[in-house]
């Protein structure tokens, strides 16, 4: 039976194809778009843009988790596959957050987790939820990629100040989390958190990413007053700004014992932040 594959052409998705072709799996890759170069490409998205699916072994979404738990909310499967999906930390992360539109980025993901797993149990559907923090890899993320290439462009690379601690992971790593989750029976059933190997300050983060570019830039560092002055100005920015020194981290020791997944350290370099071919 095969696997699907929702959201195949994201970052994570970009690791996933081989590592289930290498696992010998065989796999239905969807999106938006199709893609000519795999034969069994479905064209579709969540929640209601779905084709007609055969009985499936398991489903992977790699799209929003609150579209994929309305959408099995209303859909009768054959059979019990495996349903895998990934969070976000911000699950847990924006629950409190200076910004109402992030206290509701939360409550939404922690309502579709919820939605997801009780709708899976109530069909004998085994689960599997992946909280990511910070991802990177394929250069088709929206928080370091941009930050990097809009430097390289202006040859200017901004270094905000900021104490806490984060825990990028690597767009592999989850790829390589799912695979085991899919094999082992540990991996059912379970929510993990999934963080990168190595906690650094926020503002080595970017500095780590700035030395990795590829290409020289003028270090632009913005001291904390700065950042103090732009939350009276944009309310916007009042929730990045303040968690520039709070922990966006992960424990991965359920991940670790349950699964065998040892997500690496952060260290990118140039290719890291180009976009995936």
């Amino acid at each position: 039976m095969q696997i699907l594959v929702i959201g195949a052409s994201s970052q994570i998705g970009h690791f996933l194809l081989p590592r289930l072709a290498a696992a010998g799996e065989d796999v239905l890759a969807m999106s938006r778009t199709s893609r000519g170069d795999h034969p069994d490409w479905l064209v579709g998205h969540l929640p209601d843009g779905m084709p007609s699916l055969p009985p499936l072994k398991a489903i992977v979404c790699l799209g929003p988790v609150n579209w994929m738990a309305h959408w099995l909310s209303l859909t009768r499967l054959p059979g019990t596959p495996h349903v895998l999906a990934t969070s976000s930390m911000s699950a847990e992360t924006k629950r409190d957050s200076a910004n109402a539109d992030e206290r509701e980025l939360s409550r939404t993901l922690r309502d579709a987790e919820t939605q997801l797993s009780t709708t899976c149990a109530s069909r004998g559907m085994p689960w599997t939820i992946f909280r990511p923090t910070l991802i990177y890899g394929a250069g088709l993320d929206k928080s370091l990629t941009p930050v990097v290439q809009g430097a390289l462009r202006r040859h200017v690379f901004p270094l905000p100040a900021g104490r806490g601690q984060r825990q990028p992971v690597h767009a592999d790593d989850i790829a390589a989390a799912i695979v085991a989750a899919l094999a082992l029976p540990a991996g059912r059933n379970q929510t993990f958190s999934i963080g990168g190997g190595e906690r650094l300050s926020a503002a080595e983060m970017f500095r780590r990413a700035r030395r990795t570019a590829g290409s020289v830039t003028l270090p632009l560092p913005i001291p904390r007053f700065i950042l103090n002055v732009a939350t009276l100005v944009s309310p916007a920015m009042r929730g990045p700004i303040h968690r520039l020194d709070s922990d966006l981290i992960a424990d991965n020791r359920p991940l670790e014992a349950a699964l065998d997944i040892h997500p690496r350290a952060f260290s990118p370099r140039p290719e890291t932040w180009q976009v995936a071919s």
